[in-house]
């Protein structure tokens, strides 16, 4: 079995961040979302992986190299513009060859891993495994209709009237039974090859699709709300450990994380929280489900439920929470007199101004 890795897309939905960066390696606790996935397709005994890059690429192969990190072999295939997941399947076929494969989404976190989905699909044999999850808006996702069986009887991309509340989660695994499918399709209304449509035309010609509703965690880290929410999680999870330098007058209290080369000098940092290597944390107060990442300084500053990219800083900023603060960025007071904002906003912006 082969695993094919979607890490092309544009990632709108993070803009400014993703105008100069690539969406899969915005950190989650300090490692690139992607990580993630490459490191549970490994886990899985999956070694062959082909990426699927496009405009980001140079960013992607610096990121993840040969694979050899993660236990992997990786190959890299261009695309030369996001049309659709099958459309990576359909420049992915000479990779592919005749193995079944994991088709993962680049940008989508999965607690718990792939084993599982793996096995059964080995077990059982069907020509396509798809795993589904309830949320409350079906309309922003693949659909999936269950007959009274609880077989898959039919799917939808994006549809205006759902007929579940059953969405795809961004992993899927086919037999080469998809190839020729796949090889017919015509692009959707939104001139994308789906595959939705792939898994539907596989029921069509008698195909057995089979489907997991999974309970576990998982999350479409395409937006801010959703990368701090996945942050959050995964904080909750690590262990506490000092490897840099707390000074007496510092207060840690919790799971946190100073990784070698940080400082925390005449701070209060209230877990989960990890600061990474090389970052400066003074006279400052670091609260629940924060991440700082490598190279930053946060001095005279209050900040909680957020995440800090490389080389951020923040000077004398009062207190900041539920946030995104983007590489190399820099958060300083604004003079008290005249009482004005002065801002320099990139495309898409979004932004907060207490009164």
């Amino acid at each position: 079995m082969k695993a094919l890795v979607l890490a092309g897309g544009a990632g709108s939905r993070l803009r400014p961040i993703t105008h100069t960066s690539a969406k899969q390696l915005v950190p989650v606790a300090n490692k690139p979302v992607l990580f993630y996935g490459l490191e549970a397709i490994a886990d899985a005994g999956i070694t062959e992986v082909g990426i699927v890059v496009g405009d980001t690429a140079p960013e992607i192969e610096r990121a993840v190299g040969d694979g050899s990190d993660f236990g992997i072999e990786v190959t890299y295939l261009p695309q030369d513009a996001p049309r659709g997941l099958a459309h990576a399947v359909l420049i992915a076929r000479e990779f592919l060859g005749d193995d079944d494969f994991v088709m993962y989404l680049g940008d989508n976190f999965i607690v718990g891993g792939i084993n599982d989905l793996v096995e059964r699909f080995r077990t059982e044999g069907p020509q396509a495994q798809i795993m589904l999850t309830q949320v409350s808006d079906p309309r922003a996702f693949g659909v999936a209709e269950l007959g009274p069986d609880g077989g898959v009887i039919g799917l939808e991309e994006k549809p205006e009237r759902p007929k579940s509340d059953l969405a795809l989660v961004g992993v899927y695994i086919f037999s080469p039974a998809v190839h020729d499918v796949v090889a017919g399709l015509k692009p959707s209304w939104r001139n994308e090859l789906e595959i939705t449509d792939a898994i539907q035309g596989l029921l069509d010609r008698g195909h057995r699709v089979e489907s997991t509703v999974i309970s576990g965690y998982w999350k479409d880290t395409g937006n801010v709300t959703d990368m701090l929410e996945v942050n959050r999680l995964v904080l909750e999870g690590i262990e506490p450990a000092v490897a840099g330098e707390v000074d007496a007058a510092s207060e840690l209290i919790g799971r946190v994380v100073v990784e070698a080369g940080a400082r925390v000098e005449g701070s209060r940092v209230v877990g989960p929280v990890i600061v990474g290597a090389g970052s400066v944390i003074r006279d400052s107060y670091l609260g629940p489900f924060t991440s700082i990442d490598r190279d930053c300084t946060v001095i005279d500053s209050e900040i909680e439920y957020s995440i800090v990219l490389r080389g951020a800083s923040l000077h004398g900023v009062g207190r900041i929470e539920v946030s995104l603060i983007g590489r190399e960025a820099r958060v300083t007071p604004a003079p008290r007199v005249p009482k004005a904002h002065r801002l320099v906003l990139g495309d898409h912006s979004q932004v907060q101004i207490s009164k």
